[in-house]
């Protein structure tokens, strides 16, 4: 049996699944730290690790307004830095942050190592989709600047990755879970809710993960999900699967 009998659709994650995205926020955040930090004592805390905190507590609080997203984060450092500095940031320090939201929208797309011949290789022998969350003029962005959109059948861009979310797309798709296996990088977006599902997944861990993302990075490998160090590995991978 090959995996065309197993697998419907192999679908992926984008943000630091197929292109890095995480460094990007991570070199942001320490270019709004390194700005604050700036001010003089008593105008704003001069502890990196109390802005990490107050920016990522400011973030979740907004998530269910702005939902992620470059556009969502750069609200969340205005934001912040008008608390953190009980709002004496400067009008020029407001367009600095907006200027650090602005790199990051321009920014190239890079891809994972091994992204672009896996893509290639598994394209060839089965329907590809990919999954992937967040603003939808930026992730398209991405796709697009990406050079593997031609890969791909379907095309989804969510505002989150639940349980209902992933059994949506596949009714939409008339796809039964048992027939689907999602790639990704987060336990938490990518691989549970396709497990609950009773579909199947593999966890491709990003060497940087986001304090949200990472709330069940801890969770057993009891899940029922397959681990692998990098994307080069995929094809091997979905081939025993077929032969199993």
């Amino acid at each position: 049996m090959s995996t065309r009998d197993v697998f419907d659709v192999i679908a992926f994650d984008g943000d630091d699944t197929l292109w890095h995205n995480e460094i990007l926020y991570a070199r942001a955040q320490d270019r709004f730290k390194h700005l604050l930090l700036a001010y003089p004592p008593g105008a704003a805390p001069h502890d990196a690790e109390r802005i990490n905190q107050e920016l990522f507590r400011t973030e979740m609080r907004n998530l269910h307004q702005y939902g992620y997203g470059i556009k969502g984060f750069a609200l969340s450092m205005i934001e912040t830095a008008i608390e953190l500095t009980r709002g004496q940031v400067s009008g020029q320090d407001v367009q600095r942050i907006l200027a650090i939201a602005q790199d990051m929208l321009n920014a190239d797309v890079e891809l994972l190592d091994h992204a672009r011949a896996a893509l290639a290789q598994l394209s060839e022998s089965h329907t590809l989709m990919i999954i992937t969350k967040g603003d939808l003029l930026d992730q398209e962005r991405k796709l697009n600047k990406s050079g593997i959109a031609p890969y791909f059948q379907f095309i989804e861009i969510v505002s989150d990755k639940t349980r209902q979310a992933y059994q949506t797309i596949l009714n939409k798709y008339k796809i039964a879970p048992a027939r689907f296996l999602m790639v990704g990088n987060s336990l938490k977006s990518d691989v549970l809710p396709v497990i609950a599902l009773g579909g199947r997944a593999v966890y491709i861990p990003y060497h940087i993960t986001w304090a949200h993302e990472a709330s069940v990075e801890t969770e057993s490998a009891e899940q029922g999900y397959y681990q692998l160090e990098h994307l080069g590995l995929l094809p091997a991978l979905i081939e025993q699967i077929g032969q199993a």
